[in-house]
């Protein structure tokens, strides 16, 4: 079954134009010219074809793999909201992870909210790979622009001033 990995990580809005996915794994060039990369894979749970989070390492073309994090869906309330709606369990398989079966016309991973998952993946990157998360700067616009006038002086008065 396919996970439709692209557009999962697609729905992540990661910012790193240098990228591609693989399969079920995504790779980034966060900072060109810069020789370590951006690996992410979808962590297996110990039940067959069930994800319960993301693997990001940060690799090096000639050293290999330098460093690595799991984070778990359940850390980052990824399917908190389903997983309350549809009653599930704390401890049962299904909570806070998906599997490669699906419903028909319908992502493995439906229900999932992403945000938590890219929070943790701007942090970690930030360290690895720092301003590839810059936001880039707004477009000028063509017109009026603003100037700074003069203020009047201040008139002098007889009294005290308290």
């Amino acid at each position: 079954m396919s996970l439709q990995a692209p557009k999962f990580f697609a729905e992540l809005c990661l910012p790193f134009p240098d990228s591609t996915v693989v399969g079920t794994t995504y790779y980034a060039t966060p900072v060109a010219g810069a020789p370590l990369r951006l690996r992410i894979d979808f962590s297996r749970t110990i039940h067959a074809d069930t994800y319960g989070g993301l693997r990001l390492a940060v690799v090096h073309p000639d050293r290999g793999e330098i460093d690595a994090v799991a984070l778990d869906f359940v850390d980052h309330g990824t399917f908190q909201r389903r997983d309350e709606a549809r009653n599930t369990l704390v401890n049962s398989k299904q909570y806070g992870t998906f599997t490669a079966y699906r419903r028909p016309g319908k992502p493995p991973w439906e229900g999932a909210v992403t945000t938590g998952l890219r929070d943790a993946i701007e942090q970690y990157t930030a360290v690895w790979f720092p301003g590839a998360w810059a936001d880039p700067a707004p477009p000028r616009t063509a017109g009026r622009t603003a100037h700074r006038t003069p203020a009047p002086p201040a008139a002098r008065s007889g009294g005290r001033a308290r």
